[in-house]
């Protein structure tokens, strides 16, 4: 070996070593503290020959209707085109009449739908008016459903005293059953992420099956044909209560769903690519006004037992501002007092996600938090000559993207869902009115667009006057563990720079010196929450 030689090898393996770790590096490294990061997505491959299998399977075990179904062998079937699967073909044709849009998913969509069994009855001469709930265990019509190019979602529910051997107490109301199915996961930085129990009863049919209860919901978690599955009832994780749904109550409501699951529809389409973390891009021009503290800098004293917030430099998804104009202050509305600097309508913004509330969110400091952000209009200025004529009373609210709305008529809250090849996200506003929200036809199914005006700023929360005149906004993401709350600051403030065409001035004697982490890189590289005295604050 010549001389040197060794330390040379050497370093050049330190160099190869250094070459395959830098993508990790990349994503696990801090960035500058006042730039806001785009999330990653992780694509996944569906195996749509498997779920033919199945479908045969469920078709051959009916021969009366078996002959209906044409199932093109194996070695013939084109990689991406569905005209050579005529049996899927046929089915989406059945389930089309129930699940408008259901060929728009890529992903198989499981329901709780026997169609095998609602052909035969069709080809028996059943009543055109027989029961749906029949073919789909005693589960009612769907409430919602949405199909588009990252998966679906659909809502069921099950009546007080529907099922056969179900217990009579789960059914003082109506239990809500949600079921999405996703070929794009969001990747976050989750502690408690891919935690949970088996289901031994379930172990055949689901082998990956995990059963647990996260942010108010017991959820069932489970990949299929290469596509990840979450179903998932609203329930509380203690004893009984007279209005709501203990958790140990809705596991054998969730388990007649999950054993009801069949091929319901979808179709083969061309595979989703991952997305990639970036850089946001944001307005070159400072705003003279516009200023903003720290993501995770919520008010002292204000989180869940001396929990501090949690700093998340992620912008989630480019969105249109939530309020129709400018300027808007995100402010806290439960202790906006303790805040003595400013007033609940001024500069800087504080981040408020992390405020003391009964509201389980991971990202916070004991597990509890708001889940959201509060945003205010600004006062109405004094009348006067040359300006506009303001009532503070109709702020308007405006759809951030293009969307489906989920929403029951009786809900103060709605949800718009963005699914499409690079996002499967939702997006909830609270406190608007009802009434003017049904007058409008904002409910299930409505599909708005971006900029499109769904409501005005109110102070609903179980009545009128619930609460102060303000804007609850929140943000979920669809991971292995289903519809998971992340913080919506570093989004809201991206959004409010592009509608006012400026960039904000970060504010706070920890940035100079303080990176905030990449909020999907490991946990271990997640900064920890800090300690402050904490406070409890009414619900919000």
């Amino acid at each position: 070996m010549p001389p040197g030689g060794e330390a040379v090898g050497r370093n050049s393996l330190r160099f190869v070593s250094l070459l395959l770790a830098l993508p990790s590096l990349l994503v696990a490294a801090p960035i500058a503290a006042d730039e806001f990061r785009s999330p990653s997505l992780t694509a996944l491959r569906i195996e749509w020959r498997a779920a033919l299998d199945q479908l045969r399977s469920e078709i051959n075990s009916r021969p009366q209707i078996a002959g209906d179904f044409i199932f093109a062998p194996r070695r013939s079937v084109p990689r991406y085109d569905p005209r050579a699967m005529p049996a899927l073909v046929q089915l989406n044709a059945v389930s089309s009449r129930f699940f408008t849009g259901i060929t728009r998913s890529p992903v198989p969509v499981l329901l709780p739908f026997d169609a095998a069994a609602y052909l035969d009855a069709q080809r028996s001469g059943a009543p055109a008016t027989l029961a749906l709930a029949r073919y789909q265990a005693d589960f009612n019509p769907v409430d919602m459903f949405d199909a588009g190019p990252a998966g679906y979602s659909a809502t069921f529910s099950l009546d007080p005293g529907a099922g056969d051997g179900m217990p009579s107490r789960v059914y003082a109301r109506p239990v809500e059953v949600q079921i999405t199915g996703s070929a794009l996961l969001y990747d976050i930085a989750d502690p408690a992420g891919g935690k949970g129990e088996p289901v031994k009863p379930l172990a055949a049919t689901y082998p990956d099956l995990r059963r647990f209860i996260r942010e108010g919901y017991v959820r069932y978690a489970f990949t299929r044909f290469g596509a990840a599955y979450v179903v998932s009832i609203q329930c509380l994780d203690s004893v009984a209560r007279p209005r709501r749904l203990a958790c140990k109550e809705a596991y054998p409501v969730a388990e007649r769903f999950l054993k009801a699951l069949r091929v319901a529809g979808g179709q083969r389409m061309r595979p989703l690519a991952d997305v990639a973390s970036n850089i946001i891009d944001r307005p070159a021009v400072r705003s003279p006004d516009f200023s903003y503290r720290p993501s995770g800098d919520i008010i002292p004293n204000t989180g869940y037992r001396k929990q501090g917030g949690h700093p998340d430099a992620m912008a989630y998804a480019q969105i249109r501002f939530p309020l129709e104009k400018a300027p808007a202050f995100v402010r806290s509305q439960s202790f906006g007092k303790r805040d003595k600097s400013e007033g609940p309508t001024a500069y800087p913004w504080r981040d408020n996600f992390c405020e003391s509330r009964s509201f389980e969110v991971w990202q916070c400091g004991g597990g509890y938090g708001h889940q959201g952000e509060d945003i205010r209009a600004a006062d109405c200025p004094p009348p006067g000559e040359g300006r506009e004529p303001c009532d503070s009373k109709r702020r308007g609210v405006v759809a951030v993207r293009d969307a489906i709305v989920i929403r029951g008529t009786k809900d103060q809250a709605a949800t718009l869902q963005v699914n499409s090849r690079t996002e499967h996200i939702r997006f909830r506003y609270m406190h608007m009115n009802p009434h003017v929200m049904n007058a409008d036809g904002v409910i299930n199914g409505r599909i708005v667009t971006e900029g499109e005006k769904i409501g005005v700023i109110s102070n609903y929360l179980d009545r009128p006057a619930g609460t102060s005149m303000h804007l609850h906004f929140d943000v979920q993401v669809f991971t292995r563990d289903g519809w998971i709350w992340v913080s919506p600051y570093a989004t809201l403030v991206s959004a409010y720079e592009r509608l006012i065409r400026a960039r904000g001035r970060e504010i706070g004697p920890e940035i100079a010196v303080t990176a905030q982490p990449v909020a999907h890189a490991l946990p271990e590289d997640v900064l920890k929450p800090d300690l402050r005295e904490g406070a409890g604050g009414e619900e919000n």
